[in-house]
């Protein structure tokens, strides 16, 4: 019995310390744009990469993290290897195979350079990249880049 409260008391403890931040998609970025332009973060990731998933667990679901991408940024979680098309600066990106059970989506290969995963893209308001990070980021490296770009 004694174990069993132990254990609720910490998931609700865990699950309150928890924050992702607010996402959106490629599709509506351009809508808000025009109704409250802003710099668009970009977070390209792959299922079976380890450290993209550590970033999702570690960085973006830091609290002071998703309070300054709700505020300053416009945020999108992108898997590189989707199948869904995507309409994105008037032209439609698609999965592109590249072996027999393997592929990438075109607009990974657009944003990003090859396959390299996790990757924080920077677009500007009128959707243009800015800056590009490849590989992993703790989230005071996070915070720090974030507030750089919004200088």
């Amino acid at each position: 019995m004694r174990s069993i409260i132990f254990f609720v008391f910490g998931y609700f403890l865990g699950v309150g310390s928890y924050a992702q931040p607010r996402e959106i998609t490629f599709s509506q970025l351009e809508k808000q744009l025009k109704q409250e332009p802003k710099p668009t973060v970009v977070f390209m990731y792959t299922d079976w990469c380890s450290y993209c998933l550590l970033m999702e667990k570690k960085t973006f679901s830091d609290q002071s993290i998703s309070e300054k991408l709700d505020s300053d940024f416009y945020f999108i979680s992108f898997n590189a290897e989707s199948k869904q098309e995507i309409h994105f600066k008037n032209h439609l990106f698609a999965y592109k195979k590249t072996g027999i059970e393997s592929g990438v989506h075109e607009l990974a290969l657009t944003l990003g350079e090859g396959n390299t995963y996790p990757a924080v893209i920077f677009l500007n308001q009128d959707q243009e990249v800015v800056y590009q990070h490849f590989g992993y980021l703790r989230p005071k490296q996070m915070y720090k880049l974030l507030n750089a770009i919004t200088e």
